[in-house]
């Protein structure tokens, strides 16, 4: 409500003035923007995995779907008896929209590499599965913050000991969170969280606490500030935050030692100039997830 009534003060300021200002907004080239955060629950015998794939383009206009001409993920780790690793090709469900299922298993141990051919070009990025811990319990407080109208949720979880852990929250209505462990590993962790514009009674609240790496916790760190929580995250794709995924155009995945390197960007023969500047925006991560529900009293 508060967002509408803001918008509804600038639209009579607006409508007040005479002179017309035509602003000159930047020409801005299009990029690939692809969603590869792939959630995994272990009860689950099989995942189903959801790529999106959208083109950036200027300022106020929507992102189109991006028609890929290859995607897949490939556990350099698991080995079929010619040894051959193991993969999923990704299919077109929707535009811009990519989809495949397989066995949990596939997923949780070894080395994932995503690979995506758009207009000719190659990309890929390199990830590891990164548990979580569950969520303990679930609340509803009643404290505020500055306006009384807040909604309070409190969160609580046991740090996993002996591991340095890194924790992204998703908190419905695109608002997220990250966390890590630094002052509280091993050890119960409780917060609350103020929905700034409350919630209505009897709505229900998913909360969804995953596991992430350093990379991706940072990543989101970025996201989170620059969305400026007005919106999520995934939802407007930022030019200024770099993710993992990587420009590899005239090398062959097949002939890459992956036994030897730690990132893409150690592999011969892949052009500095694509690595700067010919990355899509995105991310691929592949993370444990607990969820739970709540009802609003």
């Amino acid at each position: 409500m508060k967002k509408i009534g803001f918008l509804g003060l600038v639209f009579l300021i607006f409508i007040g003035c005479e002179d017309v200002v035509e602003v000159d907004l930047p020409e801005v080239d299009s990029r690939l923007f692809i969603d590869a955060f792939i959630r995994i629950d272990e009860s689950d015998p099989t995942t189903r995995v959801r790529v999106n794939a959208g083109l950036t383009s200027s300022f106020f206009d929507d992102i189109p779907p991006a028609d890929l001409q290859n995607i897949t993920i490939v556990n350099l780790d698991q080995l079929d008896g010619t040894g051959i690793p193991s993969f999923i090709t990704l299919n077109q469900t929707s535009p811009g929209i990519y989809e495949g299922q397989e066995d949990t298993s596939f997923f949780t141990s070894g080395r994932l590499l995503l690979s995506i051919t758009h207009e000719d070009q190659n990309y890929a990025a390199l990830t590891n599965y990164v548990p979580a811990v569950p969520i303990e319990q679930l609340s509803q407080g009643d404290e505020t913050l500055f306006s009384g109208d807040e909604t309070e949720i409190i969160i609580s979880f046991i740090d996993a000991p002996d591991r340095q852990d890194f924790y992204l929250f998703d908190l419905d209505f695109d608002e997220y969170l990250v966390s890590e462990d630094l002052f509280y590993e091993g050890q119960r962790f409780e917060f609350s969280y103020f929905y700034d514009d409350g919630l209505d009674e009897g709505e229900e609240l998913q909360i969804s606490l995953m596991g992430v790496d350093i990379g991706f916790y940072n990543y989101m760190n970025q996201l989170i500030v620059q969305s400026g929580g007005d919106q999520g995250p995934f939802q407007t794709p930022t030019a200024t935050v770099r993710g993992n995924i990587i420009n590899v155009t005239g090398v062959d995945i097949n002939d890459i030692d992956f036994e030897n390197i730690d990132s893409l960007e150690e592999v011969e023969g892949i052009d500095p100039e694509n690595v700067r500047e010919g990355f899509p925006l995105g991310y691929f991560a592949v993370s444990q997830s607990f969820s739970s529900s709540l009802i609003i009293e």
